[in-house]
């Protein structure tokens, strides 16, 4: 269930409608100009950097202006990124501290049994011994493992951890996501 994309929680930035999936993803955040040439320094927001290749489509700030990648290559733990049309250091300065996005559609296939982060919030959680505990609203990221945060009617938020011993199946098309609570897991 490893995040492969990131939606960003506000809805200004994410592009997501209150309903269903996003419509965009959170790529990465431009920062600086870097040189003379065009480059600006991106940090990934992402797991998958490779995806982002040249002649990727990309969307950048608020407004979701679509830019053409047109080169890339790592740089202190992000990437320097070059887009079409803009070529010095004014211009790509314009961009600076801006979100990048991807359509989602275009995020790369997981393999069977995982999911994006955006494909399960949202999902109605059960659990078969208490019935449905609430709504699955957001997802932390722990060292250890993620936690689903699941909203019950009474507004309380129950946390759960995201590993096999509590997950039993997720099932997007019925929109639901099986649990299995263990011991003191259910606040009082």
């Amino acid at each position: 269930m490893s995040p492969a994309t990131k939606p960003l929680r506000e809805a200004d930035l994410a592009g997501s409608p209150d309903q269903g999936e996003p419509v965009f993803l959170a790529v990465g955040k431009l920062r600086r100009p870097h040189g003379v040439q065009g480059e600006i320094m991106m940090d990934l927001l992402t797991d998958f950097p490779e995806r982002l290749q040249p002649r990727a489509r990309l969307y950048v700030g608020r407004d979701k202006k679509p830019l053409e990648l047109l080169e890339r290559r790592e740089h202190q733990g992000g990437l320097l990124v070059r887009f079409a049309d803009l070529a010095d250091r004014e211009q790509v300065g314009e961009l600076r501290n801006q979100v990048v996005f991807i359509n989602a559609e275009d995020s790369p296939q997981l393999p069977q049994g995982q999911f994006y982060h955006h494909q399960m919030v949202g999902l109605r959680v059960i659990s078969q011994a208490e019935g449905v505990l609430g709504e699955l609203v957001e997802i932390l990221e722990t060292g250890a493992n993620d936690v689903l945060i699941v909203r019950a009617e009474t507004g309380k938020d129950i946390l759960l951890p995201a590993t096999d011993e509590v997950i039993e199946a997720i099932d997007l098309q019925a929109g639901e996501l099986h649990v299995k609570l263990l011991p003191g897991l259910l606040p009082d």
